[in-house]
């Protein structure tokens, strides 16, 4: 390792030829006094440098936040009205084996599994009519009624809110209304 030191006034440079640049250069400055003293800046980030970085993810999350959550609940919207006509398209099917919908009292689980007590055993579709009984998106059971009052069948959930009735977002989703 080959050093060379070069002196000009208050100042020295030191070289390092063997350095993984090739050049390497550090500088000292020395006091009147003759003592050493590095100036080499300490390696880090201001505080200041620090705050704007934070300030800018926060603007960057906000703005995602903005335009994210509300297609989320829209999303939420639109998966119950598809479950919703996927169950119906299962209890129609269903009349075509068993010649009649579900009963009321057994509900949306006669799509899954045949129900206790049903006199047509060798009608009813090996594996049932869906894999599983979705919930809503907000985790509550899908509501059926048989006879419906809106049509042959009915099936809703309350929507956001859980209860019956409600605007936008916490409105019924129903299976009467497109």
């Amino acid at each position: 390792m080959k050093i060379n030191i070069i002196r000009k006034g208050l100042k020295e440079k030191i070289f390092d030829t063997n350095s993984w640049f090739g050049l390497n250069m550090i500088q000292k400055t020395v006091s009147q006094k003759g003592l050493q003293k590095g100036t080499q800046k300490d390696l880090g980030f201001t505080l200041v440098e620090v705050m704007v970085v934070m300030v800018i993810i926060g603007l960057l999350t906000t703005f995602v936040v903005i335009n994210v959550l509300p297609s989320q609940d829209k999303a939420m919207v639109q998966k119950a009205k598809g479950d919703i006509r996927l169950l119906e398209q299962a209890a129609e099917m269903y009349r075509l084996d068993m010649l009649d919908y579900p009963d009321e009292a057994v509900g949306l689980g006669a799509l899954k599994a045949l129900p206790n007590g049903s006199g047509n055993n060798e009608r009813y579709r090996k594996g049932g009519y869906v894999k599983y009984l979705p919930n809503d998106p907000w985790d509550r059971p899908y509501i059926y009624r048989y006879p419906g009052e809106f049509g042959v069948f009915d099936i809703l959930s309350y929507g956001a809110d859980g209860e019956p009735g409600g605007e936008g977002l916490a409105a019924d989703i129903v299976s009467w209304q497109p």
